[in-house]
């Protein structure tokens, strides 16, 4: 592959908490944050106040020295290689990849990838890519070489990018459209007060918590999980903390047991990646076939994984207790509302089990 006459990037996948490659390798993107103060340049002097002029310098890379028909590369960490790509078109902020895992990364460049990696990662010594900036120039290198061995096929540079979702109009959700959905599904009025009350406690709990100190993960489980299941109707005798290394364990109906046991909870640490904790939920629920369901949190955030009819765990909903979503399209699921549905004790699974409401793609099937 010829990139003598180009400029190379390395661009990150996300840190060491968060992995966002198999998104950008999915839809055809790279990413960048913080995306929450609006698009570029108009985000400028808001970054620079609220986070850093070093990533003021850093956004200004990506929106306006990278180009249509650059070379990039996706690293994680320092030494492996996620995707090479050749950059298409203009700068974009789109806000559908803002919340996603926790990070807004709004800021959005299209990148069609004619290398990715797969299950193996391409492998170079420490430090062959650079640490720092998420957006920096590749220097010439090992890393260089390889990219231009590649036997790339010209029809690759040529295939259609992967079609973004549209922009969902009116996304966020206000609690009286949470409320009424919960109410048609069934719930009853005096339970959704509750819940709503506990949900606004929490939120407070939770903006506190970041404008002093960090919860630990048994705080993070103890006053911000616990008590948002319990206001959605577990009782504590149904729900068991530490239970065989489960976080928290929640039964259909008592002895609590394996064959009881329907829902893993897993917590992380508050503005750790939660999605990330999906597969060592996923190890607790392996042989309990009465376990339909994973939640993976971080007492702010909340991912929802169902049981297929294929035994699989797909991420059915997400949900953020401090910006309230009708749904994720381009994490392919459900939003606040169905979130808190498949949360309740009452959750039968049914449809929202296999399809993600009408106008939304399945998630890959994981597990």
């Amino acid at each position: 592959m010829d990139i003598s006459q180009s400029t190379v990037w390395q661009q990150a996948a996300g840190d060491k908490d968060r992995d966002y490659a198999e998104l950008c390798l999915e839809w055809d993107v790279i990413l960048i944050g913080p995306g929450d103060f609006g698009s570029w340049p108009a985000c400028e002097s808001a970054i620079r106040e609220e986070v850093s002029p070093r990533k003021v310098a850093d956004v200004r890379c990506f929106a306006e020295e990278m180009e249509d028909g650059h070379f990039v590369v996706l690293r994680r960490g320092t030494s492996e290689v996620l995707g090479v790509g050749r950059v298409v078109g203009e700068y974009e902020w789109r806000d559908e990849f803002g919340d996603s895992d926790g990070w807004n990364i709004q800021h959005v460049r299209r990148v069609r990838w004619v290398w990715k990696s797969g299950d193996a990662p391409k492998r170079f010594d420490n430090y062959a890519l650079k640490w720092g900036d998420t957006t920096q120039k590749l220097e010439p290198g090992s890393v260089t070489d390889w990219v231009s061995s590649l036997e790339v096929p010209a029809v690759a540079f040529d295939r259609p990018l992967a079609a973004l979702p549209p922009p969902k109009q009116d996304n966020e959700a206000s609690l009286d459209a949470i409320s009424e959905h919960l109410f048609d599904h069934g719930v009853a009025s005096s339970s959704i007060s509750t819940l709503l009350d506990e949900i606004g406690e929490l939120e407070r709990l939770a903006k506190w918590y970041q404008r002093s100190s960090m919860p630990s993960e048994c705080e993070t489980v103890a006053y911000l999980v616990v008590p948002l299941l319990r206001s959605l109707g577990w009782t504590p005798q149904r729900m068991a903390l530490e239970w065989n290394n489960v976080d928290l364990a929640l039964f259909d109906q008592l002895p609590r047991s394996d064959n009881t046991l329907t829902v893993v909870v897993e917590a992380k640490k508050m503005d750790k990646s939660c999605l990330t904790a999906m597969s060592q939920a996923m190890s607790y629920a392996r042989g309990k076939s009465a376990c339909q369901r994973l939640i993976v949190t971080d007492g702010l955030r909340y991912g929802v994984y169902v049981r297929t009819k294929l035994e699989a765990f797909r991420l059915d909903a997400y949900m953020n207790l401090t910006k309230l979503r009708h749904g994720y399209p381009v994490l392919k699921c459900r939003g606040a509302g169905d979130a808190l549905l498949a949360m309740a004790p009452e959750w039968k699974g049914g449809d929202s089990a296999d399809a993600p409401t009408k106008g939304e793609s399945p998630s890959e099937h994981v597990g």
